[in-house]
């Protein structure tokens, strides 16, 4: 991709009033302006909706508001939606606290023969955004960890559109996993060129669906060993489970990163 990519970014909500400016703002503050902003509302209670339309005021917004089956059907709504060369998620509660993160995707995809990009994220206390509580860095990441329930950190994941029309969407059966799922079958099953860049990508609020509590990590981790055997990816649980205790090592890294 030599040209300057148009870069579509998608953002799910459902009653993300408390949340939901600091994303759009964090978008609209981007440096680099050729970004198609999509916005899939699941018919939300409070005043989300409100907060979308006051926007399109002053920022174009591309945005349904509609019921739907969930997470992952609203995320396959808004790539379907999208016309970017190339797609990024940005969920309602997370926002990139940089204004050239975009510019620097760009530039990946414009200088490198690629289909899809990676980087790492930054988990932060709700009450206090300049307390790390985690650094996901995707730095050491290879497909084949994909066995052991290691993946990239999904929310700094951009893929070129056409992979979603060849390789399919969020599988919405999935409670948990489909992110998982996804990019193992985009990066491990069928070996896109895919290349990480040392970036801190965004800020997320912990509390996510994933950590609420050790039911869904039960969930979770059932559903990882379900995505690598309807990918043909041998593992079990104990190796999946393994991955917990190299958790100890991204809280150490917290220092270094500003933590």
């Amino acid at each position: 991709m030599n040209t300057l990519p148009k870069i579509s970014i998608v953002t799910v909500t459902y009653n993300s009033a408390a949340t939901l400016k600091d994303t759009i703002e964090s978008v609209r503050n981007q440096d680099y302006k050729n970004i198609e902003y999509i916005i899939v509302d699941g018919a939300s209670k409070d005043n989300t909706v409100d907060i979308i339309k006051n926007y399109t005021e002053i920022y174009p917004i591309k945005w349904i508001s509609e019921p739907d089956k969930g997470l992952y059907d609203a995320m396959n709504k808004g790539i379907k939606m999208a016309t970017g060369d190339v797609v990024g998620i940005i969920n309602s509660d997370d926002f990139y606290h940089n204004s050239d993160t975009l510019s620097k995707i760009a530039d990946a995809f414009m200088q490198n023969d690629i289909d899809c990009v990676y980087s790492d994220v930054r988990f932060v206390n709700p009450e206090n955004l300049e307390k790390t509580i985690r650094y996901y860095s995707s730095k050491n990441f290879k497909p084949s960890k994909f066995k052991w329930g290691f993946m990239p950190a999904h929310p700094s994941f951009f893929a070129r559109k056409p992979l979603f029309e060849k390789f399919g969407y969020y599988k919405t059966d999935y409670k948990i996993a489909a992110d998982f799922e996804l990019l193992l079958r985009f990066l491990l099953k069928n070996n896109s060129r895919t290349k990480y860049i040392e970036l801190d990508t965004m800020k997320m609020r912990t509390g996510g669906v994933s950590t609420k509590s050790f039911r869904n990590k039960i969930i979770l981790n059932k559903e990882i060993l379900r995505a690598c055997k309807e990918n043909n990816i041998k593992t079990n649980l104990f190796k999946i489970y393994l991955r917990y205790s190299v958790k100890i090592f991204q809280f150490l890294n917290l220092k270094d990163k500003g933590g």
